[in-house]
């Protein structure tokens, strides 16, 4: 029998009682699909580790579904207020000091004093969260390290039966993580590029944002792991053109690709096709690896190269 179920209503509330008593479900968002739990019950949440296989000091993303909730839950000010008004619900996430010591938060924090969250800008996984009554703590529904699932089928594919229900709210329309930054200091600095450029970031606040690559072996935030969103086959990034044996992903109607990311050069198409022809391409029998064109560093474009140098990452 499937695990998967079409968020509607009632599929919905369902979900929020597993969530209130303690289980996980995988959920929808714009981004690519989470896998959740009451970010209050540490039991639930390191279930959430369990099944993913994902290292505890790699912190978890919280959601949200009222920004006047944010105050409550971490610390604040108007720039913080601002950005929330501006781009939630939306994929950006924040990296905020906590308001308090709860010692159930912890684990979801991996141990740091700050707390990552953000408002997801998908009608299930809003209603899912209000219904349950309590942020929801969210990395992508997939075994760690893997391609990031942009439906419901890619997570029944990564992770099976090890979750008890999977909310299919359709394909996710951004396809690429959330842009992440660090608040809590007087400087704005993006730890994980995402749909949100770091131009729009300036030009929405009028100031420099920097960008941090982190620590890998102490992540402030998700996605700062060396290897990540990784193929099964080997992935060769910056690809003139394939070498035998390869399935080669384009970008520009690129000359011998096999699939194109985008035949117009439309970097935000691409980073939504990312991970679904990432999936496409692992799948292929009649190819051992995988190639990919260049994609310019610019925009989301920055977001998209953060993504694939890590799915290379040996």
């Amino acid at each position: 029998m499937s695990n998967i179920y079409i968020a509607n209503e009632e599929n919905i509330a369902k979900a929020a009682e597993l969530i209130k008593n303690g289980g996980v479900v995988a959920m929808p968002t714009e981004t690519v699909y989470g896998l959740g739990a009451n970010v209050y019950n540490s039991k639930a949440v390191a279930n959430i580790f369990s099944i993913k296989g994902r290292p505890i000091f790699n912190p978890l993303i919280s959601h949200i579904a009222d920004i006047d909730f944010l105050s409550a839950y971490a610390q604040t000010d108007g720039r913080v207020l601002a950005l929330a008004k501006r781009f939630w619900p939306g994929p950006l996430t924040f990296v905020l000091n906590r308001t308090e010591s709860n010692p159930a938060l912890d684990l979801v924090c991996a141990g740091l004093r700050t707390i990552t969250v953000r408002m997801p800008n998908h009608p299930a996984a809003l209603e899912l969260i209000k219904k349950a009554d309590v942020p929801i703590a969210a990395p992508s529904a997939n075994l760690s390290t893997t391609i990031s699932p942009t439906t419901a089928e890619h997570v029944r594919e990564s992770l099976g039966d090890r979750v008890e229900m999977i909310l299919d709210g359709g394909p996710c329309i951004v396809g690429l993580e959330s842009t992440i930054v660090d608040l809590t200091g007087k400087d704005t600095v993006i730890l994980r590029a995402g749909y949100i450029s770091r131009e729009t970031l300036e030009n929405f606040l009028g100031e420099k944002v920097l960008v941090s690559n982190g620590d890998p072996d102490k992540p402030m935030a998700p996605g700062q792991m060396l290897k990540h969103y990784s193929p099964s086959r080997s992935l060769r990034i910056n690809a003139a053109a394939p070498a035998i044996g390869e399935f080669f992903i384009g970008f520009g109607d690129t000359p011998n690709a096999n699939i194109d990311l985008s035949p117009s050069g439309d970097l935000i198409e691409a980073a939504s096709n990312l991970f679904a022809y990432l999936h496409l391409a692992d799948k292929q029998t009649n190819f051992s690896k995988i190639a990919i064109a260049p994609i310019p560093s610019k925009g989301i474009g920055l977001a998209i190269n953060d993504r694939i140098t890590r799915a290379a990452n040996k």
